[in-house]
């Protein structure tokens, strides 16, 4: 084959690949749509009444459960009108009463007909007006019946008279019948004549409310239906996640919203909901909710949502901690010196309308301010600063308890700047509060009942869970690799995942997708000596202590494992062989298998091979893992000082050995714990890459081999080894588009720079007649290319 052809096959083979890849990455997780930025700040720190609001922006909701019960609400309504226990008026209409006789609420109702009849028709209504089960087989309503039990509550509903109470729920029946019927009109007239003029606090007030809104909208006014939906949002809790969808399904503007408010209050709620509906920066709007309504609640709730914003600009994830798709796609957002001093300058903006809701003390827990405040200040690597505005809070006994959680949160990141920036800390202070944050975390996951350590999607649930973990495995461990110190790098990552108090003999597989990269990833022998040494004599009370407890629960196999791999690669074989004859007879070294067909996939890495592509495997019997890998290249290696007169071999084979253990080979597991197309366009990025991607040693090794031998035959076979590991020198950092204008002009350049290579004019000028070359002619189509490339130049 010609270059041309190899490079069309090679495009067709990637576009399957690759395709197929793209499956594979569709069909697993999705990324956790509540854990795709850094936070510290938690979005919730102002309370329950607008926390399905907060901010996500892959989400169109935080949350879809409604502030408040409506069932609760209800309950607590009858409980009021009736005298009666409001757990018996529960458990009778929405639970299982254990006996009626007993129930206080059926006891009320037997003594006031006027209940008892409209409490009958009620559940007479049931089938008309509960949701249906099956959305996408809903049974036939019956229209005509509807209408008559409409008709039937108005009548009832007149006859109440004074009470209030019964003729509202009346006159709500026959709303919502007429509206279910589609009867709109004579819905809004329901409304309009007998539910509009009670003057009542009664949530079913709010709910009638809602459905005139809609009746509203039929009629064709969706404006006016979207400022009712925006009162409902207001007054009613229990129905404010549906308010807030119902105004958006208008698709008002808000500006003529607003032309329908008339209070201060009605337009803090309008201009509220417009922002909580919008992803993008939102202080002005905050500010004119502030304005009409400092008190209001609305003003944390969208203070923390700017606040969640700014995290998102600009609180880098570590890359010792990308998830997957981080590490193969780079969604990792790196914002650029321009766009980070506009978020900057928007943080400043942020900061001062915190601290201007902290001096005025309008709202109700002025702190909030201070603490954003704060919070913004570390953002913006001001950490003293961020003490300062903490120490204006003279007294935090009156603060509600989650500002007070934040408030400790906030000291921790002041008192952990240190860390950030490399240089040692004063880690006593630091030991109480990870204590603190550990039991508040495990806390959070005292129901969860899966196995492992790995996160767990939790509906944004678990924010000290992601807390604990973002400070592990986002500042801690970051500080101790600018320290130099590795290990305690990789405890911290261990400890970010621990989301439960860890069990004995923990297998490493259940450790998160992060944690386990970095292990595999970055340790070395000095770091894996060290962890070594802890499991000998664990660390005291301190630090130290927190850090290794949950790595000596580790199971001792995955561990003795992973220490005999490191020394796989730096090619220290004695001791990796030490180290993996202490594991288990039954412990299954790591074998990969096709992926089509769950066959096991044997290699031999001592074969020489013409071409990487497709890999070449053997039989079973002829296939080495890590333990006899190891075995062979010591023996190999004492082979070289022992019989000094086949040394040029047992280099070469020793060559073969790490080179086939590189991404290119058939044994690359032998080193690696991963395997990617993707892979071919990283440059090297850790230490084992050198071998891996580069295969310096192997071409260290085969230039040995050449010096030490005098057969022509076997010196071509070493020099084109030798152009092999030239080879992989050169890496297509650009991953393949084939849309790029210039796709074809870098695909000639990369093609170019594979055949240009040094040892094929080594091995044309110096071992053209060896039967090796004549062969290799035949198998490799970069060393003809070559060649018709210099008869061409001729």
């Amino acid at each position: 084959m010609n270059w041309k052809k190899s490079a069309i096959c090679y495009v067709s083979f990637l576009a399957v690949f690759f395709g197929e890849i793209a499956i594979n990455l569709a069909c697993g997780p999705e990324q956790d749509p509540y854990d795709y930025y850094i936070s510290y700040f938690h979005n919730n720190v102002q309370g329950d009444e607008y926390a399905p609001f907060a901010f996500n922006a892959l989400v169109p909701l935080y949350s879809d459960e409604e502030p408040a019960s409506e069932t609760d609400i209800n309950s607590a309504e009858w409980a009021s009108y009736l005298k009666v226990k409001k757990e018996d008026v529960y458990n009778e209409m929405y639970g299982a009463a254990d006996s009626l006789g007993n129930n206080s609420f059926w006891q009320a109702l037997a003594k006031n007909a006027k209940a008892k009849a409209y409490y009958t028709f009620a559940k007479s209504c049931e089938p008309f007006t509960v949701a249906e089960a099956d959305v996408w087989d809903p049974a036939v309503r019956d229209s005509v019946l509807m209408i008559k039990k409409a008709k039937e509550a108005l009548t009832l509903a007149d006859k109440m008279g004074r009470d209030d109470f019964l003729k509202l729920r009346y006159a709500y029946q026959a709303e919502r019948l007429f509206h279910y019927a589609k009867n709109y009109a004579e819905s809004k007239l329901a409304y309009e004549k007998l539910i509009s003029p009670i003057k009542t606090n009664s949530a079913a007030k709010g709910w009638a409310t809602a459905v005139y809104a809609g009746a509203v909208r039929y009629a064709g006014q969706p404006t006016e239906a979207a400022f009712l939906y925006s009162k409902v949002f207001a007054s009613n809790p229990e129905r404010r996640v549906q308010a807030y969808k119902n105004y958006f399904y208008t698709s008002s503007s808000v500006n003529n919203v607003l032309s329908y408010a008339k209070t201060d209050q009605e337009k803090a709620d309008v201009l509220a909901i417009a922002s909580f509906g919008n992803p993008e920066f939102q202080l002005e709007r905050l500010q004119q909710v502030y304005r009409y309504k400092p008190s209001s609640l609305l003003n944390g709730a969208l203070l923390v949502r700017e606040v969640s914003k700014l995290e998102k600009d600009l609180i880098e994830r570590s890359k010792y901690s990308k998830d997957f798709l981080d590490r193969y796609w780079d969604n990792d957002k790196q914002s650029t010196d321009s766009l980070k001093r506009v978020h900057l300058n928007y943080l400043a903006r942020v900061k001062a309308f915190a601290l201007k809701l902290a001096t005025e003390k309008k709202y109700p827990e002025p702190e909030l301010g201070t603490v954003t405040a704060a919070y913004l200040s570390w953002m913006e690597d001001k950490p003293l600063q961020a003490q300062l505005y903490l120490q204006e809070i003279k007294s935090t006994a009156q603060l509600s308890v989650r500002l007070r959680d934040q408030i400790r949160i906030v000291m921790l990141l002041c008192e952990a700047s240190k860390i950030k920036k490399g240089s040692t800390f004063n880690e006593s202070s630091l030991l109480p509060v990870l204590k603190w944050l550990d039991e508040k975390r495990y806390a959070e996951n005292t129901e969860q009942k899966q196995e492992g350590y790995s996160y767990i999607w939790s509906g944004g649930q678990q924010r000290f869970t992601t807390t604990t973990r973002n400070f592990y495995q986002q500042l801690l461990a970051p500080a101790y690799i600018k320290m130099g110190d590795t290990a305690r790098a990789a405890l911290a990552m261990l400890k970010g995942d621990l989301f439960r108090k860890p069990e004995k003999n923990t297998k490493f597989s259940s450790l998160s997708w992060q944690t386990m990269s970095f292990w595999r990833d970055y340790l070395g022998p000095k770091s894996i000596e060290a962890l070594a040494s802890i499991r000998k004599i664990p660390p005291a009370n301190n630090l130290d202590g927190l850090l290794a407890y949950g790595f000596l629960q580790l199971n001792n196999d995955d561990f003795y494992e992973l220490c005999g791999t490191v020394y796989l690669r730096t090619h220290q074989y004695a001791k990796a062989l030490a180290w993996f004859n202490k594991l288990d007879k039954n412990y299954a070294l790591f074998e990969p298998s096709n992926w089509y067909s769950d066959q096991i996939l044997y290699a031999n890495p001592f074969n020489t091979t013409f071409n990487d592509y497709p890999k070449q495997y053997v039989s079973k019997t002829k296939r080495y893992n890590k333990k006899s890998f190891a075995q062979e290249m010591l023996r190999l290696q004492q082979l070289i000082v022992s019989d000094k007169k086949n040394a040029a071999l047992y280099y070469f084979k020793m060559a073969n050995g790490v080179y086939q253990t590189g991404y290119y080979g058939n044994a690359w597991f032998l080193i690696s714990y991963d395997w990617s197309s993707y892979n071919n366009y990283d440059p090297a990025a850790y230490a084992y890459d050198a071998d891996f991607k580069l295969a310096k040693t192997a071409k260290a090794w085969y230039l040995k081999a050449r010096a030490l031998s005098t057969d022509p035959d076997f010196k071509a076979k070493c020099t084109f080894m030798l152009a092999k590991c030239e080879q992989k020198r050169i890496v297509n950092t650009s991953f393949i588009n084939w849309y790029d204008n210039d796709y074809e002009a870098k695909q000639r350049g990369f093609i170019a720079k594979n055949i240009n290579n040094p040892y094929f004019r080594e091995l044309k000028a110096s071992y053209a007649q060896t039967p090796f070359y004549k062969t290799a002619v035949g198998e490799c189509s970069y060393l003809r290319d070559f060649l018709r490339s210099t008869a061409v130049k001729k």
